[in-house]
């Protein structure tokens, strides 16, 4: 499977899912309170979750003891990084992919509430 298919399905559920928070809730609410949302709607899509999880950081062989904790991990394969601010940078688009570099997943959403309408970034590493 090419890289730009992989979760393709899934992560196109999850994007659902926030712009159903974002229509509902529209900005200026905290991070915690778009999260919220989100994983009663993926709840009611049945799409599995896990809320807040530590991850592993690799550096070569050596485990990092500081764990990165991601927001929500979609069906264990899916990193998805929560946002409320007034635009998405290249400086968030590099820490995802830090991220997913350092704990070796694949496929991480970035998800902005924050804005007019929502913004999302489907990145593959």
């Amino acid at each position: 499977m090419a890289d730009e298919f992989l979760y393709k399905e899934l992560t196109y559920q999850v994007i659902g899912a926030a712009m159903e928070v974002h229509r509902e809730l529209g900005p200026g609410f905290l991070e915690y309170v778009y999260e919220e949302a989100l994983c009663y709607e993926l709840r009611k899509r049945e799409i599995a979750y896990e809320r807040q999880v530590d991850l592993d950081i690799f550096y070569k062989d050596y485990c990092i003891p500081k764990k990165y904790r991601a927001d929500l991990l979609i069906d264990g394969t899916i990193v998805v990084d929560n946002k409320a601010i007034c635009e998405l940078t290249s400086a968030d688009d590099a820490q995802l992919l830090n991220y997913l570099k350092a704990t070796n997943m694949r496929v991480g959403l970035l998800l902005n509430f924050g804005t007019r309408s929502l913004q999302y970034r489907r990145l593959v590493l």
